[in-house]
């Protein structure tokens, strides 16, 4: 089991959660619930984290995590180069047909 990766922020971590099980990443959460003991505790030990179950996993399940990080676009909306449908610049696929951004807008 190891610790993998923590945020201040519950939603990107169930996020990141969910990406690493939809790609057979066994993991869970630890601290879910620990944001109340925040004040007793120094806040970054209350961040919910990402656990690894299986420490064969960890270095795919870091590579997963970096690139999901890393992807961005440059701040313009971009048009679907299957549907023809403008998205805007925060979508890393199509709202319409699901096809990813274009690797000129990553």
């Amino acid at each position: 089991m190891k610790k993998l990766y923590t945020h201040e922020n519950r939603l990107i971590v169930f996020n990141l959660k969910n990406l690493l099980e939809e790609q057979g990443i066994s993991c869970f959460i630890e601290n879910e619930f620990s944001s109340s003991g925040a004040g007793v505790l120094a806040p970054v030990e209350t961040w919910p984290e990402i656990w690894v179950s299986e420490d064969y996993q960890f270095e795919k399940a870091e590579k997963i995590i970096t690139e999901m990080l890393r992807i961005k676009t440059h701040g313009v909306d971009w048009i679907c180069s299957i549907c023809s449908e403008s998205n805007s610049e925060n979508f890393n696929i199509c709202w319409k047909c699901n096809s990813p951004v274009p690797e000129i807008n990553k």
